[in-house]
């Protein structure tokens, strides 16, 4: 197929040398298009960039192609400037669910964030915070002491959540991986795992005494009383992946070490 295809696409990159000749060379032989525009993205970077063009262009309904020129790439193609057309057109589909945070603060002020990746509440000082987790409306943990709590999604589960000792979820699965961070009381929780339509609710004990803040991918929120956290069904995103180099198959290959 030949680059005067009619699939238009668009092109961004991180702020990384590499990454900016890059989009320049690509753009000009592709012929490409403003973002806005364009039937599909094409993010060269790492995956850092990959979180932020899915944010960018959430709700717009735009397949998003990453390809490597950055540190972390578990989420992006390998980078060839060959055939992009070809691969594009015969990329596999990853649909993905945000999680949707909805954080009450101390004054009362409530913040809403959507999160690919994971929620996650930290502690803000050298004490330890104390938690009461909630699912469906019931308590299912009355107290919690650790440095924090964290909700991820299957294809989170990978990042932070596999850092802290969280289980590694198939993208295919209907469920949320909740796993709590240096945790004191009880000392031998590792978490939970909920199905993907579960509600979950915590709340911050002593928060004058244990602030806490809640974390929506890189959106901040300090000094939370309680945080709300579901997977937003209304919201798909279309993740872009060669044959062979899915999400599904990434996450398998996680599993076993390579």
């Amino acid at each position: 197929m030949q680059p005067n295809s009619t699939l238009s696409i668009g092109f961004v990159a991180s702020g990384a040398p590499e990454a900016r000749a890059s989009l320049e060379r690509l753009r000009a032989r592709y012929n490409g298009v403003d973002p806005e525009e364009a039937d599909v993205i094409v993010a060269l970077g790492g995956d850092g960039l990959m979180l932020q063009t899915l944010h960018r262009f959430m709700g717009r309904n735009k397949p998003i192609y990453g390809m490597h020129r950055g540190s972390v790439g578990f989420l992006m193609n390998d980078y060839s400037e060959d055939d992009l057309i070809v691969r594009l057109q015969s990329a596999m589909r990853s649909i993905i669910h945000p999680l949707l945070m909805r954080a009450t603060d101390r004054n009362g002020v409530v913040t809403t964030a959507h999160a690919i990746n994971e929620v996650s509440l930290l502690r803000q000082t050298h004490q330890a915070a104390k938690l009461r987790i909630s699912v469906d409306g019931k308590v299912r943990m009355e107290e919690l002491t650790a440095d924090g709590v964290l909700v991820a999604t299957p294809a989170g589960s990978t990042a932070y959540n596999l850092s802290a000792h969280g289980p590694i979820l198939p993208l295919s699965a209907q469920l949320l991986a909740l796993t709590p961070l240096a945790p004191f009381r009880p000392r031998r929780w590792r978490g939970a795992l909920l199905p993907s339509h579960a509600r979950i609710a915590i709340e911050v004990l002593e928060p004058d005494k244990r602030p806490v803040a809640a974390v929506a991918d890189g959106r901040e929120v300090r000094h939370v009383q309680r945080v709300e956290v579901r997977q937003d069904e209304s919201v798909e995103l279309v993740l872009l992946h060669d044959p062979g180099h899915g999400l599904d198959e990434r996450i398998l290959r996680e599993q076993f070490g390579y």
